[in-house]
């Protein structure tokens, strides 16, 4: 396949039920238990329940640590590999070695070319590995109206009657993961399989727990979920989030523009157009390090807030010249609240525009001019004739009574 514009090699997981011939596909980066064993929860989730019975395997190293010669089909398993059978309530029917026992599972090994031939011919052009398995979803919903051979009724209809047959699944899902305990480096970083991953900068010098998946890592303090990354399957690699990194660089701004952070936060578009206009606007009216802070206070406002009414905030505060981190987090609030987010308003609510105000913008402007949406200012400038008066009433009154002060003494 082609993945991200290069030629990749990739492993397919498939599983098949014999008697309708449904089966699941899933492309993994590598042939790792984890990707064994995600691909049968995968599997199992869209069957809608277990086989349960047994399902034919070969010698594979994930399911199979030896085998055990003299006694047929006996196999020394992986440890991980029979808690996982324990959770889901299955047996495992391993073939023989070689060519006595590729009619085992000849079922499987023809679906594994069909499939190959009918939807993976010529190599699909993908951006990631996720975009390939929603189509790969697709496929194989497509692939329940066909026919196998010459039987009467599609696959579809042949699951229908085999669906009910199947085991239901367990209460809760098996964490198919690699559990890891890495320690996190003075760059908060964890080493995984010869890659780098990033983790919030409060656990520096600390060991976190790490769930590797087939497709992502998942990064745990205590029984918190602190970090989540894609995979990175390139020796050297790294996958680095800049949200781990804002509190250190609240202290240190100047080391935000040439970070590796900011680098895959824009190629990823986490660090949006939006993101750059505020910081360049707010270099050029605060100065770089103060102007730096208050992106760093707007990047914040994605922890609590989703990333639409942040970037609709940072629009609304820029529309009107303001960097005030305060601006957009009101701005972000009253996105968040307006029509599009399911809650109730009322006619009124609906036709008011939310908008940020510039006093600044609205005192100097020409009066004919309608600025931030308010109609031009036609009140005459407010006067202090009258309290001048009264002042000099006041010093006038003040007056006379000193003097009638210093006659009473002189008598």
């Amino acid at each position: 396949m082609v993945l991200a514009g290069v030629k990749t090699k990739c492993h397919m997981f498939v599983m098949r039920l014999s008697h309708s011939g449904r089966a699941v596909h899933r492309i993994y980066p590598s042939q790792a238990q984890e990707a064994f064993l995600e691909g049968h929860i995968d599997a199992f989730e869209e069957f809608g329940g277990i086989p349960f019975r047994h399902i034919r395997y070969d010698n594979l190293n994930s399911a199979v640590s030896a085998v055990i010669y003299g006694r047929n089909r006996q196999r020394e398993e992986n440890e991980r590999w029979i808690l996982f059978k324990s959770h889901y309530g299955f047996d495992a029917f391993y073939c023989q070695i070689g060519l006595a026992g590729a009619h085992e599972k000849g079922g499987v090994e023809g679906e594994v070319g069909r499939f190959r031939r009918t939807w993976l011919s010529p190599m699909p052009v993908v951006a990631s590995l996720g975009e390939l398995n929603e189509r790969i979803k697709e496929w194989d919903t497509r692939d329940l109206k066909r026919r196998i051979e010459t039987r009467i009724r599609t696959v579809g209809e042949d699951f229908e009657t085999e669906r009910p047959l199947l085991t239901p699944l367990p209460a809760q899902r098996f964490d198919p993961g690699l559990v890891l305990h890495p320690r996190v480096d003075r760059s908060a970083l964890i080493t995984v399989r010869m890659a780098k991953y990033s983790v919030p900068a409060r656990l520096i010098g600390r060991r976190v727990r790490v769930s590797l998946r087939a497709s992502e890592l998942v990064v745990f303090d205590g029984r918190t979920v602190v970090a989540r990354h894609g995979r990175v399957s390139a020796k050297g690699g790294s996958s680095i989030a800049l949200d781990h990194y804002l509190e250190v660089l609240r202290t240190k701004p100047g080391a935000l523009p040439g970070s590796t952070a900011l680098a895959q936060a824009r190629a990823a578009g986490a660090f949006t157009a939006a993101h750059e206009a505020f910081w360049q606007e707010a270099r050029r009216v605060e100065g770089d390090a103060a102007g730096t802070r208050a992106l760093i206070e707007v990047l914040l406002l994605h922890r609590s807030m989703q990333a639409p009414d942040v970037i609709a905030g940072i629009e609304a505060a820029l529309s009107v010249g303001a960097v005030s981190p305060d601006v957009v987090a009101v701005e972000a609030r009253l996105h968040a609240s307006g029509p599009s987010s399911g809650r109730h308003h009322d006619d009124h609510d609906e036709r008011r525009e939310h908008r940020v105000v510039s006093l600044t913008q609205r005192r100097l402007a020409d009066p004919a001019a309608v600025i931030a949406g308010l109609p031009a200012d036609t009140r005459p400038l407010p006067s202090l004739t009258a309290y001048d008066e009264l002042l000099q009433r006041r010093t006038a009154a003040d007056e006379t009574t000193n003097a009638d002060r210093e006659g009473t003494s002189a008598s």
